[in-house]
């Protein structure tokens, strides 16, 4: 999906796109180049089973990822972040750039990002940033699993 906007429109999303001149390369700059916490931050990762691909899309305070319990929950027997060239084959985006919505692939979502109003993460390109209420994130996705 590379519309993310009339994506958003066609699915009556209030939401807000924000550029931005320099590529927010974790959470803690995200949190820090929009004076939100760190935890409003919500990355999109892409964890990669032995039999497909998932998007996990937590709060940037989340921590480590317990591989062991996600595999348990996904039922699976392996489980691993994805390398870069597997995330622009399983969402067409890169590393860093994933969408919170319009990637196609299943959810696991943070429960915690609930604490805010609005979270901010991808938009399918470097220098945007979208905000949205998670619960539109939710309701866009096909979230097979929550954290947290």
């Amino acid at each position: 999906m590379r519309d993310i906007a009339a994506y958003l429109r066609e699915n009556q999303i209030l939401y807000e796109i924000i550029e931005h001149d320099v590529t927010l390369r974790s959470a803690q700059e995200g949190a820090a180049y929009f004076g939100i916490e760190m935890g409003q931050t919500a990355p999109t990762l892409i964890l990669k089973s032995d039999t497909e691909y998932f998007a996990m899309i937590v709060s940037g305070d989340y921590g480590h990822i317990d591989f062991e319990q996600m595999k348990d929950r996904l039922r699976c027997d392996q489980l691993k972040l994805a390398k870069p060239k597997e995330v622009e084959q399983a969402t067409g985006f890169a590393i860093g750039a994933v969408p919170l919505v319009g990637h196609g692939l299943p959810v696991v979502m943070d429960r915690q990002l609930y604490r805010y109003a609005h979270i901010y993460g991808g938009t399918g390109y470097a220098n945007s940033t979208l905000k949205l209420a998670p619960g539109d994130v939710e309701k866009l996705n096909r979230v097979v699993a929550m954290v947290r």
